[in-house]
């Protein structure tokens, strides 16, 4: 017989209890407010020419870090790095939006942040899920439980192409996604919390309570366990892109986070739905649309921030901003404040983990209301 570890339902149930009143409190009162950042220029193409901008610093990750402490600075929720598996675009005249690894890039700016989220995109379709499991939780354990993993199977014929491969039918794609949400989930809950800290006088580790995952599908599989403790948070917070069909179904099942391109009601009220098909309760996904800055006044901006949210079109919003370099601190010194006047947004971080932050109810290994793909 195929085993899963996690936590058991009852204990499960009662680690939720002694957070219910903080949750509660927390629901839908202020709303999340994340960063996209990316190639250490902006999200125009131009900005790299501007007199101010250091045109080398494509890869320098000072850059990247001073960004991420310009969010934090402003009690942003989290920053968000996107990602592709192949080089978009032609860097004649711009450079590329994506540069260095997600996963690698966040583990350095958790050494020089100490509160805001750390979200970093890797696709399910190649990386073998031992290996994402392992890297993740190591981001999750180094960051001290503010790591989020931004599951996506990649679409792009170019991306397969990156790997010597062919462009998948979607259900494919899925059925290798489910495969690997699965068996890394498992895996994160495979060094269960009852084990506890080493013992000088003692035993370093209760083994009882770190088993094997052995879970084979027909893509991946996977013996375990992860000899790794939990964070914090437990685990990472997941975050998937809003979509239909396939998608659709996946993320009812595994987000904590969706990020689509626009606030909209409908959309959200969906995600809601295919949670609570799933087992789950629609406030367990948190639905965020990416808003604009940059040609708007202050007001504007948080105007329509504000407006989206009062109408539940959305839980929260991730910033695009043109200029990493300057817009960040710009929205941080202009618009938070007023954000805050409204009583929109926390005046500071209340907690310490990502889960903290969103409000995101605890989960160690896989969520037990969910029916298991492996029998």
């Amino acid at each position: 017989m195929l085993e899963i570890f996690v936590v058991s339902y009852t204990d499960f149930c009662n680690y939720k209890t002694l957070i219910t009143l903080k949750f509660k409190k927390m629901k839908n009162k202020h709303m999340i407010l994340g960063v996209v950042l990316g190639n250490n220029f902006g999200n125009n193409p131009n900005t790299w020419r501007k007199p101010h901008i250091d045109p080398g610093s494509y890869t320098n990750i000072d850059a990247t870090v001073k960004q991420a402490q310009a969010a934090e600075r402003g009690g942003m929720d989290f920053m968000f790095l996107p990602d592709r598996l192949f080089m978009p675009g032609n860097p004649t005249m711009s450079p590329p939006m994506f540069n260095i690894d997600p996963i690698i890039t966040l583990a350095a700016v958790a050494q020089a942040t100490e509160r805001i989220g750390l979200i970093g995109t890797a696709s399910t379709s190649f990386t073998e899920p031992y290996l994402l499991a392992r890297q993740l939780k190591a981001l999750d354990v180094v960051s001290r439980g503010r790591a989020g993993w931004n599951a996506v199977p990649s679409y792009e014929a170019q991306a397969f192409a990156s790997f010597g491969k062919a462009l998948p039918p979607s259900d494919k794609k899925y059925e290798r996604l489910h495969e690997v949400m699965h068996i890394v989930q498992a895996l994160w809950g495979s060094w269960g919390k009852e084990v506890g800290q080493p013992d000088q006088t003692g035993i370093f580790a209760d083994t009882a309570h770190i088993r094997s995952v052995n879970l084979q599908g027909k893509h991946v599989g996977t013996r375990g366990p992860l000899p790794v403790p939990p964070s914090e948070q437990g685990q990472p917070v997941i975050m998937m892109p809003v979509t239909s069909g396939y998608g659709l179904q996946a993320a009812g099942i595994y987000a904590d986070l969706i990020i689509a391109m626009q606030a909209n009601r409908s959309i959200r009220h969906t995600i809601q739905e295919a949670a609570v098909q799933a087992g789950r309760t629609e406030g367990d996904i948190k639905y965020l649309s990416f808003a604009p800055f940059n040609g708007f006044t202050y007001k504007q901006v948080a105007d329509h921030l504000q407006r989206n949210f009062e109408a539940g079109a959305a839980d929260g919003f991730v910033m695009n901003f043109d200029d990493f370099h300057t817009d960040i601190d710009d929205f941080v010194d202009n618009v938070i404040p007023i954000l805050r006047e409204r009583g929109l947004v926390r005046e500071g971080y209340e907690g310490a983990t990502l889960r903290d932050h969103l409000g995101i109810q605890p989960l160690y290994g896989h969520d037990p209301r969910v029916n298991t793909i492996f029998e």
